[in-house]
């Protein structure tokens, strides 16, 4: 037998054993909160306006409720000048952290970026932040805030934090829902 075929034929008998304990113990599994509806409205296709500086570029995103509704997986496809850019996203709530989490891959960094925040619902907006590289390759703070003023536009403004936690405002994306 493959070690691939073997070692997918355990996972499946260990996920099998995990859901039956859970099941014997009189647990039910998780499934999305309240907190889930704030990602679940972002679902769907997207057209986006990238603004660095003073180039600006068009992209497209695309987000889809994963694993039971619990997890929101986002594409991301684009160009900055003549080099494409692709990006992909996982985000969810930590009820034991009671925040926000997401995860961020993309063509132009060889490590993931890990977030975590807030969501306000009277203002629209999600807080996160988490540490990435910065242009010097240096680990650097990062904040993203995203306001959702309607069902069909969003805003996401990215920031570098300096040494004294200034905000420097590094990009903005405005999303418009494709129809």
């Amino acid at each position: 037998m493959k070690p691939k075929t073997q070692s997918s034929i355990i996972g499946s008998i260990l996920l099998s054993f995990a859901i039956a304990h859970i099941s014997a113990q009189g647990q039910s599994p998780p499934g999305p909160g309240p907190e889930h509806e704030a990602l679940k409205k972002l679902e769907g296709t997207w057209n986006a306006k990238v603004k660095m500086g003073d180039d600006e570029s068009a992209a497209t995103a695309t987000y889809k409720m994963v694993c039971g509704g619990m997890w929101l997986m986002s594409d991301f496809q684009g160009s900055f000048g003549d080099q494409k850019f692709s990006g992909h996203g996982l985000d969810g709530y930590d009820p034991e952290k009671k925040k926000y989490v997401s995860v961020w891959v993309d063509s132009m960094s060889t490590r993931p970026m890990f977030l975590e925040g807030t969501y306000d619902k009277e203002k629209k907006t999600s807080t996160m932040t988490g540490e990435a590289k910065g242009p010097d390759g240096k680990m650097a703070k990062h904040k993203m805030t995203t306001h959702m003023p309607d069902d069909d536009h969003m805003t996401f403004t990215m920031y570098l934090l300096d040494a004294d936690g200034q905000e420097n405002k590094v990009m903005t994306i405005e999303y418009t829902r494709k129809k």
